[in-house]
């Protein structure tokens, strides 16, 4: 008796843990932002910093690759030959830089938390 209704559970159970996960593939939560990012990348993170430190004649500090409202872009701190410091946006797929601006005093302050 037991046997009977064992089976069809588990046909029940297997169907919901299928259409739940083809509901959750059809919304996009499948994957990570970081891999979409990646895709559309076209110049390496030392071309990025490169460009960076032309336009500024200065030294990075540090980089990181971003998504912005559906572009993906290399974000460059850099520092100038008079040691004011910069936030430089430099698009991932073509190597132009879009934006520099003078970054205001960190004093101290991490923008990670867990540092």
């Amino acid at each position: 008796m037991n046997r009977k209704i064992a089976i069809p559970a588990l046909i029940m159970a297997a169907g919901i843990a299928t259409a739940g996960g083809l509901a959750y593939a059809k919304s996009g939560g499948g994957e990570n932002d970081a891999v979409t990012d990646l895709a559309k990348v076209k110049i390496t993170l030392t071309q990025a910093i490169g460009a960076a430190e032309a336009q500024l004649g200065g030294k990075a500090t540090k980089a990181e690759l971003e998504g912005e409202r559906g572009a993906v872009v290399y974000q460059v701190e850099v520092v100038s030959a008079d040691n004011k410091v910069f936030d430089v946006k430099v698009d991932a797929a073509d190597g132009k830089v879009l934006s520099s601006k003078q970054d205001q005093a960190d004093r101290g302050e991490h923008e990670d938390k867990d540092e």
